[in-house]
């Protein structure tokens, strides 16, 4: 039985359901972390990125995409054995499900409950992900095949290597629900930004509106750095004073000229 609401309990109120276009997302993946993260962190988001998690490779491919989630549980003895692993569909193997059922546009993300003991998967159904159209695929735990994953022009988050099968320490419990994912939470449609620094989140709700800021925020910090590369010193420069924005707005009508730093 339910119990009832008391009239001095507030509902908690959740953003309803955003679809972030692609449109949105190509706009996304060119923005900087450092412009997204103080954007977001004048909102209110205090620490949406993923701590702790690094590329495989060295061509670290910035990308913007739709998060479909996946979430681990510890694997118990007489479920999880390598029966499960069937060519067939197999309730007890959501991991199959979810890479087959990832759609153009998304990133999958793996709460693996920041246990790098075993593979959160491999090399096999990260190509089918990217055959698929998927932007990126990440995990708080480990993958497994590195060699190969490293030489995929594909993004690839996670916290590390292992050999040591899923199957040892993961169960898929479920897809398409909010997860925790290196400690941040991280809902079904929100964007997942990525860049050469950092994995971000962001609430889906927000995200048209983080591509406006970060553009223009993007914009005047490069026209800063160049101020401070000539010598300048940073007070009234960095952050922007409103006179430092008259002149940067001066400076893109003059044609962004290099000569004219004011």
């Amino acid at each position: 039985m339910t119990a009832p609401t008391s009239p001095m309990t507030p509902t908690p109120q959740r953003p309803a359901p955003v679809f972030v276009p692609d449109s949105v997302c190509e706009r996304l993946a060119k923005v900087t972390s450092g412009s997204l993260t103080t954007q977001l962190f004048i909102k209110g988001f205090r620490q949406p990125v993923l701590p702790g998690l690094r590329p495989l490779g060295n061509k670290v491919k910035p990308f913007a995409g739709r998060a479909y989630t996946m979430r681990f549980i510890p694997a118990r003895e007489d479920i999880d054995t390598y029966a499960t692993l069937t060519t067939t569909p197999n309730p007890d193997n959501l991991q199959w499900v979810g890479v087959e059922q990832i759609q153009p546009g998304e990133v999958m993300v793996i709460d693996s409950s920041n246990n790098p003991a075993a593979a959160s998967m491999g090399n096999m159904l990260i190509t089918r992900m990217m055959v698929r159209g998927a932007k990126a695929v990440i995990t708080d735990g480990a993958f497994r095949d590195g060699v190969e994953l490293t030489g995929m022009d594909f993004p690839v988050w996670c916290r590390g290597i292992t050999a040591t099968t899923r199957l040892s320490y993961h169960h898929v419990a479920d897809l398409q629900v909010p997860v925790g994912c290196a400690g941040v939470a991280v809902y079904p449609g929100d964007v997942i930004h990525g860049d050469g620094d950092n994995i971000t989140v962001v609430p889906a709700h927000l995200a048209e509106e983080m591509a406006d800021l970060c553009e223009k925020r993007d914009d005047i910090e490069a026209y800063l750095a160049l101020r401070v590369q000539k010598g300048e010193a940073l007070w009234g420069l960095y952050p922007p004073s409103p006179e430092t924005r008259e002149q940067h707005k001066a400076w893109v009508a003059a044609g962004r000229p290099l000569d004219k730093l004011a």
